[in-house]
């Protein structure tokens, strides 16, 4: 009877030693899956802040003078640079995603190249909390993310025509109308750009497209 007693008690300091390793050990993971639930909020961030950067800059794009088939050449079969507007957006949402824009890592900004597209930097407004990781207690998950704007039509230029000559009078100055400079092929819908209704072409969300970069 003493002989069990004595082995029990033996026993006892290695059993909380196990269930204190357990413990350890599920403290421990969840640390861990903390902060990767902390550092995939960051992307989430990131990803929302750079697509309404580049979806600003998209919505803030003016086509120009659309009678002039060089000038369409250039935004639809070029790289259209965009414009520089769109970090305010990536502001607001990311701080909707409860992240703030990171200054210090590199902010928001245009990418460079001849690519149309943002770039942004986050950091979460919350740190990971505390656990029994040392020093991470305070830490918090930085991201980024690019988005680029993509045309999703191609401009064709009209045909040039050359009207037979009857030896007639020339026509009065004032007499000629614009003519179409081409159309849009959109994913193999033709869009003729008709000069005295140019407000029935496809929106700006139509023409071009929103996506965030792979590389």
């Amino acid at each position: 009877m003493v002989r069990r007693l004595h082995e029990t008690g033996q026993a006892a300091p290695i059993y909380i030693t196990m269930v204190a390793g357990l413990l350890f050990l599920a403290l421990a993971f969840f640390a861990v899956g903390q902060a990767g639930a902390t550092r995939n909020g960051a992307q989430s961030a990131a990803d929302a802040a750079a697509l309404a950067a580049a979806q600003e800059s998209r919505d803030a794009f003016l086509l120009g003078d659309l009678l002039d088939p060089g000038h369409l050449d250039d935004i639809f079969n070029g790289n259209p640079i965009g414009t520089a507007d769109g970090c305010a957006a990536a502001t607001r949402f990311a701080d909707q995603n409860k992240a703030d824009v990171d200054v210090d890592a590199g902010g928001c900004g245009r990418i460079g190249g001849f690519r149309w597209g943002f770039t942004v930097h986050v950091i979460t407004q919350e740190p990971m909390g505390d656990s029994v990781l040392p020093g991470t207690g305070n830490e918090k998950a930085r991201a980024q993310a690019t988005a680029i704007v993509t045309s999703r039509c191609s401009f064709e230029p009209a045909e040039d025509e050359e009207e037979p000559s009857d030896g007639g009078d020339e026509d009065e100055p004032g007499d000629d109308k614009p003519v179409s400079p081409g159309e849009l092929d959109c994913g193999g819908t033709k869009w003729p750009i008709d000069p005295e209704h140019l407000d029935r072409l496809p929106s700006l969300a139509d023409l071009f497209s929103v996506r965030l970069a792979q590389d």
